[in-house]
């Protein structure tokens, strides 16, 4: 009889298998099992909070096979992921296999690792499913629910179909508008800085002006700031002193999530989704020298907390002192903590064998992965090494009523950087400049030249993935698991874009956000859903009901909910924002912004009479630019229906071309493939939807024969066996060509 072990994911059973032999059978739950029904509310209250759960779509088949396998076996284990999502995982599955298997039978373990004497040792120490964890994923699952279940209806009835309000995304996408407004009212304010030439012992340095009658000086404009170049000019300087410290730069903590989608961002330009997936395939396994067995490669990589384990501190300082030596170990292990980590248990994101240096596994596993490896070790490497040292020198120059400062710093020892190179933003200027060693105090200099520049006071950046990642880190808003969940919801509603890797809200976006922070002041408080977050890792340790924060929740958002519900006069469903720019076509009203299919236009609201529209672009101060609708290009192409010119037009999709007798003739050119539907012999032809590209046979949908990618349509040069490749266009323009053939995936780098 054998031992039944339900994982999370599927991808983790090959490698777990090679650990537990024959006596263990393993099955995944493909994620979650049950979740709340999609098509009612699913939280009822009658005194007490009732949740009701359903066999989530496409699963009922998945939770027949575990009891069915449970039935026979001797001992089920369940070992979804080491977080709350994994404990209501193994609570779902523990109530489905309770209807045929004894309580006694059924087990809970888990991991942070997937290695074999990770994966004994929680074996031999089984408990029962936390539900103290449980009720924290179900407060959290019914805030989110009653948020989005109850306001996004009526965002469709005020604003737009489709919209979804998110108790987290929607304080996220706050934080984003928030920063666009501060950008939109910045006004620059002008200042000067002064830096001198200084002459010494036939040497040259420069310093900058710093205090006028020791006061910080501050120069407002040109006028003022000539005239404190003319007076310093005529001064006699000498060096006032000279200051030599000695500067340490401490290690950098192991990684947690926040810090890995951060650093991967800024080191490695991968997005937080393609982080998180990468990183995702390291914990569960992949191949290394043997094809058929995946290797594990990092701890569990959901996780708040900096610490390590023993193990791995003592690996680390093993390989610091055989690869760099003595000068490079503390004489103690560095210990990190993390204050109020919520998933302390987890341990920091390392790797499972420091023995495991990046090289080794270079030749078996894909760039992204060999990247991101090699920035996990190099960081669980540096964390444990000693400090780098700089050494400092601060200069002081003063001359009548002026003092020039300058500081120099120089790198003694490199310490923990021989491992791993912090972000070019954390280095000082200082460390770019070169003083003269022959400097002494009280000797004289000589002012050779005076340098103003004007400047003028720079807006708050706008937020990239890394740096809203960062913001929501610090702001206590979200948790390890959530941050990509959070950033990917916000631009796929199309509630911000990403323009030069940097987020824009978008007007709809801007729209959202007003009226749901006036009508939702609680629930948009980034400050109430940090403190909701705490309240959530109370329930996790015990310290508070699951029933009575939601209760407390219920009474505040119900009062808000009916006042939202009855208001009126929020304006045009589909009107975002009135503007001040006349209708240059019946010059009687005002444009507005609109919401149409593809996205935000201006109108003017005198239509019917009145059809004028235009696409338009906001300036970084707010301003509106009215943009030129591009005409459609006649081309001497003729329609095969009616014989009237072809014309390329620009719709949602992108570029296409028809027939200019449209409305009568709705004639569409499409690109057709060099090759036939290999189902049913029929043309292959090209389609544009949101997500890109695709090719599918032109009788769908009798046929469903489909590509889901733009192709190159020749045979791959290996296997010859399909008459396509599929095509993948980077951001970089780089185009990779990969074959469709699933034994041969045969990739061309162009």
């Amino acid at each position: 009889m054998k031992k039944l072990l339900i994982v999370e994911s599927p991808a983790k059973i090959k490698t777990i298998s090679k650990f537990l032999g024959k006596d263990f059978k393993i099955m995944s739950t493909v994620g979650h099992i049950k979740d709340l029904p999609s098509k009612k509310l699913g939280v009822s209250m009658n005194g007490e909070i009732t949740i009701d759960y359903v066999a989530i779509k496409d699963k009922d088949k998945v939770i027949k096979d575990i009891v069915n396998n449970a039935k026979g076996a001797e001992a089920i284990y369940l070992a979804p992921d080491p977080d709350r999502e994994g404990e209501i995982i193994a609570w779902h599955v523990e109530q489905e296999v309770n209807k045929v298997v004894a309580d006694e039978n059924i087990h809970r373990i888990t991991f942070n690792e997937i290695t074999k004497p990770a994966i004994t040792q929680a074996i031999q120490a089984p408990y029962k499913v936390d539900m103290k964890k449980v009720a924290a994923q179900q407060a959290r699952r019914v805030l989110d629910r009653w948020v989005g279940y109850e306001v996004s209806p009526i965002l469709w009835r005020k604003l737009a179909k489709g919209l979804s309000a998110g108790r987290v995304q929607s304080v996220a996408l706050k934080l984003v508008c928030q920063r666009e407004l501060e950008i939109r009212s910045f006004k620059p304010e002008e200042y000067w800085s002064v830096e001198g030439e200084f002459l010494h012992d036939k040497n040259k340095f420069t310093a900058m002006l710093t205090h006028i009658n020791k006061k910080t000086a501050k120069l407002k404009n040109e006028k003022e700031t000539e005239t404190i170049v003319t007076d310093a000019k005529s001064q006699q300087y000498i060096i006032d002193s000279i200051k030599d410290k000695k500067r340490l730069k401490n290690p950098v903590a192991p990684f947690i999530t926040s810090s890995l989608q951060i650093a991967a961002a800024n080191k490695l330009n991968f997005a937080v989704k393609k982080t998180m997936s990468v990183a995702q395939k390291m914990y569960e396994g992949v191949p290394l020298q043997d094809s058929n067995t995946p290797q594990a490669l990092i701890t569990y990589m959901r996780t708040d907390s900096t610490r390590l384990s023993q193990t791995a501190i003592e690996q680390a300082r093993t390989f610091i002192n055989q690869e760099y030596g003595k000068n490079y170990l503390p004489t103690k292990a560095i210990q990190y903590t993390t204050k109020g980590a919520a998933q302390d248990a987890h341990e920091a994101i390392r790797p499972i064998d420091m023995t495991i240096k990046p090289e080794d596994i270079k030749a078996f596993v894909s760039s992204e992965i060999f990247k991101l490896y090699q920035l996990i070790w190099s960081r669980s490497v540096a964390c444990q090494m000693k400090p780098a040292i700089y050494a400092q020198r601060q200069v002081i120059i003063q001359g009548g009523k002026y003092t020039f400062k300058v500081t120099g710093s120089t790198l003694t020892f490199d310490g923990f950087l021989k491992a791993y190179q912090v972000e070019e933003d954390d280095k000082t200027d200082a460390s770019k400049v070169t003083l003269p060693k022959s400097l002494k105090e009280k000797e004289e200099v000589d002012l050779q030249k005076v340098n103003p520049k004007q400047h003028f006071t720079q807006p708050p950046p706008k937020f990239s993935e890394a740096t809203l990642v960062k913001e929501l880190k610090t702001q206590g808003i979200g948790r390890p698991s959530t941050y990509s969940a959070i950033l990917n919801t916000i631009q796929a509603r199309k509630y911000v874009a990403l323009e030069k890797k940097r987020f824009v809200p978008t007007e709809l976006g801007m729209k959202l956000t007003d009226m749901l922070d006036a009508n939702f002041s609680k629930i948009m408080d980034v400050k109430f859903t940090a403190h909701m977050e705490e309240d959530l890792d109370k329930i996790a340790h015990g310290e508070l009901e699951r029933d009575s924060l939601l209760k407390e929740f219920w009474a505040s958002f119900e009062k808000d909910l009916k006042a939202f519900k009855g208001k009126e006069g929020e304006g045009s469903r589909k009107t975002l924002e009135q503007t001040d720019i006349d209708c240059p076509e019946c010059k009687k009203q005002k444009l507005v912004i609109r919401l149409g299919k593809s996205g935000s236009f201006l109108g003017c609201p005198g239509f019917p009479e009145c059809t004028f529209t235009s696409n338009f672009k906001r300036q970084e101060d707010g301003t509106i630019e009215l943009i030129a609708i591009e005409q459609p290009q006649l081309l001497e192409e003729t329609c095969p229906k009616c014989s009237k010119n072809l014309r390329k037009m620009k719709g949602r999709f992108g570029e296409f071309t028809a027939c200019s007798g449209y409305p009568k003739c709705k004639y569409i050119k499409q690109n057709e493939a060099n090759f036939p539907c290999p189902q049913c012999n029929n043309t292959i032809i090209e389609r544009k939807w949101r997500g890109g590209t695709l090719w599918g046979c032109s009788k769908y949908p009798k046929c469903k024969f489909s590509i889901f990618s733009d192709i190159e349509q020749s045979s791959c040069p290996k296997c010859n066996k399909e008459p396509y490749m599929l095509k993948k266009v980077a951001t970089t323009g780089k185009t990779t060509l990969i074959c469709p053939n699933q034994d041969c995936k045969h990739t061309i780098t162009q």
